[in-house]
């Protein structure tokens, strides 16, 4: 884990550690030059408290910590643009456009570093092995878990939507130990996705959760599990944009490393229906 995902993912955080980080976070700029006094300060801390944060991290001192610090920031390309509320009302389209562009990049670019790849590995070995995959997912992010439906099409690899048609629960039920019940939610917190969790965990289902908060219920029950935080708020925002690139984002690099890890195979398979949907082919459709 990188500095700044710790940072941002706050796990065991005092409320004084939390002030501190959020700082930081909002003012990357200046951490490689602030002295520790001047963090104090603008934090309503204490020097005690900046060091204590920083040895929570791993760190010796503020030195180190800071030296981590600036190194991780210089690999985010920084932006100004606020994930709630990404352009105003008097913006051009040309601007609109400019900052959309930087939000998109941004919030990849900070997923990346949040990224656990062994995670990733281990979670598309365990699609790949599965006879049935299960995704559980509302509103925004089952938009992403149809996208990569989609995808897994490609290498002959199906999943279902279980919450749809309101078959969630026939759905639940049915799962056995050779299925993966997979969980892709933002904040993590919806009650029916946390009921069926539960009880699929204590059925000896595999578990595999996907979310935007550290501190999402639904992580509890999870084997598998890939955290991506991004500055948007659970509510009064223009849409989930930041959000739904970062899950975007994973599920595409999920689908690569399994796509990856049998590549050859994958590959003579396209080839295979390529010519089988080319113009003459018998699966043709134009």
């Amino acid at each position: 884990m990188t500095v700044l995902t710790a940072l941002q993912q706050q796990l065991d955080f005092t409320a004084t550690e939390r002030r501190i980080a959020n700082y930081m976070l909002t003012h990357l700029d200046k951490m490689p030059t602030v002295l520790i006094k001047e963090l104090a300060a603008a934090t309503y801390t204490s020097h005690s408290a900046i060091i204590r944060l920083a040895q929570k991290l791993g760190y010796h001192g503020f030195r180190d910590f800071q030296r981590a610090l600036t190194t991780a920031a210089a690999q985010v390309q920084p932006t100004d643009v606020n994930a709630n509320f990404p352009f105003s009302d008097t913006d051009s389209v040309a601007t609109i456009a400019k900052k959309m562009a930087a939000l998109n990049v941004t919030a990849v670019q900070t997923t990346r570093q949040q990224l656990d790849t062994r995670q990733v590995a281990l979670i598309a070995q365990q699609l790949t092995r599965a006879t049935r995959i299960l995704l559980f997912s509302q509103g925004d992010s089952q938009l992403r878990a149809r996208s990569f439906q989609n995808k897994l099409v490609k290498i002959n690899r199906f999943a279902i939507i279980a919450d749809e048609y309101a078959d969630d629960a026939w759905n639940a039920a049915n799962l056995t130990t050779d299925d993966v019940a997979f969980f892709i939610s933002y904040a993590g917190t919806t009650q029916v996705h946390r009921q069926f969790a539960h009880y699929l965990k204590a059925h000896h289902v595999p578990v595999i959760v996907l979310t935007g908060n550290p501190q999402a219920p639904l992580l509890a029950d999870a084997d598998l599990r890939l955290v991506t935080v991004q500055s948007e708020t659970h509510f009064a925002k223009v849409g989930t944009f930041a959000s739904q690139a970062a899950f975007e984002y994973v599920l595409d690099t999920l689908f690569a490393t399994m796509y990856a890890q049998d590549f050859q195979t994958n590959l003579a398979r396209l080839k295979t229906n390529q010519r089988l949907m080319a113009d003459n082919g018998p699966l043709a459709t134009k």
